[in-house]
C-alpha cells in the first residue's frame, strides 16, 4: 500500500471504475488518501469487489450509462446528494467497437463517440458548475496514444479520444480564471485483462513498437492521474501527459 497522502481528504469521482485501468485508478487514489466515488455501467458485482478492497473510508459506487443523458443526470444527482462538493473528476469510462472504416456501421461510430466524448461532455458540464462556484477543482480525461497516432480499424475510437484532448484544452481556457484545471492522460499499451488474452506473438509485435520494450501497468497511469489531481500540479492545465514508454513523443 502506498504511504503518500498527496490526496488526503480530497473527494474524487472516477467514471468506469469497476474494471481495468479504472479499477486501478480507484485503488491507487484511495491508497493516496482520497475518498473515491466511482461509476459502473452494468456489473454491480465487479464494482462491489473493487469497493471491498479499498483502504480508508467514504468510498462508494453508483450505476451510470454514459451514453444516456438521463442516466448521467441521475447518477450525479446521487453523487451530489452524498457530496455536494468534490475536488476531482476522472473521465475514464469508454468503449470500443473496432472495424475498418469501409465496414464500420454508422451506429458503431455514433455509439463510441457518444459514450467516450459526449459522455465526458455531460459529466464535465455537471461538475464544472460546482467547481466554478467552489473556485477549485481538477478534471482529468483518460485519452489514448491512439488519439495521437491513429490506428487502422479504430477510426471511431481515435476520433472520440482525440476529441477529448481538444475538449480539455477548450474547457481549460474557460475555467482557468476560476482555479479549475482540465488535463488529459494518454496511456499507451497497458497490461490489462484485454492484453492478457494476446498470444506471445501478438505481444511481441506490440512491444516491438515500444522503445522501452515493456507494457505499462495500470498503476503507471494511475500515478500520472494522481499527480494531475493533486496540488503538486496546481500550475498545469490544458496539458496531455503521455504514459506510453516512448511509443509517441510530443
Amino acid at each position: 500500500m502506498m504511504t503518500s497522502s498527496s490526496l488526503h481528504s480530497k473527494k474524487i469521482i472516477v467514471t468506469g471504475g469497476s474494471r481495468g485501468i479504472g479499477a486501478c485508478l480507484v485503488q491507487v487514489l484511495a491508497e493516496c488518501g482520497a475518498s473515491v466515488g466511482f461509476t459502473y455501467s452494468s456489473n454491480e458485482k465487479a464494482a462491489a469487489e473493487v469497493l471491498s478492497k479499498l483502504p480508508g473510508e467514504g468510498h462508494f459506487f453508483v450505476q451510470m450509462n454514459l451514453s444516456e443523458e438521463a442516466s448521467v443526470e441521475k447518477a450525479f444527482s446521487e453523487i451530489m446528494s452524498r457530496w455536494p462538493q468534490f475536488d476531482g473528476l476522472v473521465n475514464n469510462a469508454g468503449i470500443t467497437k473496432d472495424q475498418l472504416l469501409l465496414r464500420m456501421k454508422t451506429e458503431d461510430f455514433d455509439q463510441v463517440v457518444q459514450t467516450n466524448l459526449r459522455g465526458a461532455f455531460l459529466t464535465t458540464k455537471i461538475t464544472t458548475k460546482m467547481m466554478m462556484k467552489a473556485r477549485k477543482g481538477s478534471i482529468v480525461n483518460i485519452t489514448s496514444v491512439i488519439s495521437q497516432t491513429g490506428n487502422a480499424g479504430q477510426a471511431n475510437y481515435a476520433a472520440s479520444k482525440a476529441g477529448l484532448i481538444g475538449f480539455a484544452k477548450s474547457v481549460a481556457l474557460e475555467l482557468a480564471s476560476r482555479n479549475v484545471r482540465v488535463n488529459c492522460v494518454a496511456p499507451g499499451f497497458i497490461a490489462t485483462e484485454m492484453t492478457a488474452i494476446l498470444t506471445d506473438a501478438q505481444k511481441e509485435q506490440v512491444l516491438s513498437k515500444v522503445p522501452m520494450g515493456i507494457m505499462g501497468e495500470g498503476r503507471d497511469v494511475a500515478m500520472a492521474v494522481r499527480f494531475l489531481l493533486s496540488d503538486e500540479s496546481k500550475y498545469i492545465t490544458g496539458h496531455t501527459l503521455s504514459v506510453n514508454g516512448g511509443l509517441y513523443l510530443n
